[in-house]
């Protein structure tokens, strides 16, 4: 029994240092694409909100210190100290992920993402419902601490909200598609999901970096990836529209070129919600109908192995032949 508490407890604090340190990483890159507005630092797009949340549904309310140790080291790290103000801060970071957790283990979400209401439930509670606490708290606390005027509030509690809520919108999916990995097998479609790997980077480049008016030829993209590889395509294209525009909405470049930086916030958030709901809810109704599709299916092998026992000989019979099915189809 000892043994046995002593593993578990190994077992967590692993899991939190883990968590601790992909957050922290996450951060990091995060910052890579931060701007200045009324000089407090917003991102377009902040990776650890979706880690954070991701966690939580892997293991639990246990994540949190794992998020909050990680939030501390990221806020510590630009600060240069650590203060009331920092915790007051990672207390936001870390309560926002939580509260989006819980709303979506009320509302009845699965982390499979497999189900139209899933995608529903993260893109319009789980995304921004929390993240209110985040952007609230942090931007509050640079007012009090007299980093930011009392008229710069709502632009930067914006981009906070943003950024936070778009980190959940293209991570926490990518990060549940990782969850159900398997080793491909030659039965795989690898022609196409090179293909797609291929037109996915062409494109994306091409609609974020070039000077025409052509951002809207990644949707195409999204519902092929969607239609022909369900969450496991959608999501990775989804997240790579994502930071190659906010690569280049941070460098001004191509279609955001010319624009101040509250403006290719806004662009940045509406492209980037646009991408991450397309994505996530075609991919949801996909696997949903495919799922209920094979349901069907296995309840009439079921009756046909029922009919088969009580009837020996008609089950087969009833069954139409697949040749004769081809000659009167169209």
């Amino acid at each position: 029994m000892i043994r046995r508490e002593k593993t578990r407890f190994t077992t967590t604090a692993l899991c939190i240092l883990a968590v601790a340190a992909a957050y922290y990483m996450a951060g990091g890159l995060g910052l890579i694409g931060g701007v200045y507005i009324n000089g407090a630092v917003a991102t377009p797009l902040w990776p650890p909100t979706g880690i954070a949340l991701s966690a939580l549904i892997y293991l639990g309310l246990r994540a949190w210190p794992g998020i909050a140790l990680g939030s501390l080291l990221v806020v510590a790290t630009l600060s240069g100290s650590v203060s009331l103000i920092t915790v007051a801060v990672v207390a936001g970071n870390t309560l926002a992920p939580v509260c989006s957790y819980l709303i979506l283990r009320r509302a009845g979400f699965r982390g499979e993402l497999d189900r139209l209401r899933d995608g529903v439930m993260l893109v319009f509670l789980g995304a921004p419902a929390g993240m209110v606490i985040s952007a609230t708290v942090g931007t509050g606390m640079l007012v009090l601490d007299d980093d930011l005027p009392l008229n710069g509030f709502w632009p930067v509690w914006t981009a906070w909200w943003s950024g936070d809520a778009m980190g959940v919108l293209v991570v926490t999916p990518l990060l549940l598609v990782l969850r159900r990995l398997r080793m491909p097998q030659i039965s795989d479609r690898w022609i196409e999901a090179s293909a797609l790997l291929v037109v996915s980077v062409v494109v994306s480049l091409l609609a974020t970096r070039s000077s025409l008016a052509v951002i809207c030829l990644v949707f195409p993209l999204l519902v092929w990836a969607a239609l022909r590889f369900q969450l496991a395509g959608s999501a990775p294209c989804a997240f790579l529209v994502s930071v190659l525009a906010v690569i280049a909405g941070t460098q001004g470049v191509g279609p955001f070129e010319g624009h101040s930086i509250p403006h290719v916030m806004v662009n940045l958030a509406v492209l980037n919600g646009s991408v991450a709901l397309t994505a996530l809810l075609l991919a949801a109704v996909v696997t949903e109908q495919s799922n209920i599709r094979r349901k069907i299916e296995q309840a009439c092998e079921e009756l046909a192995d029922v009919v088969e026992h009580l009837a020996p000989g008609r089950a087969a019979a009833a069954r139409p032949r697949r040749s004769e099915d081809n000659l009167d189809g169209p």
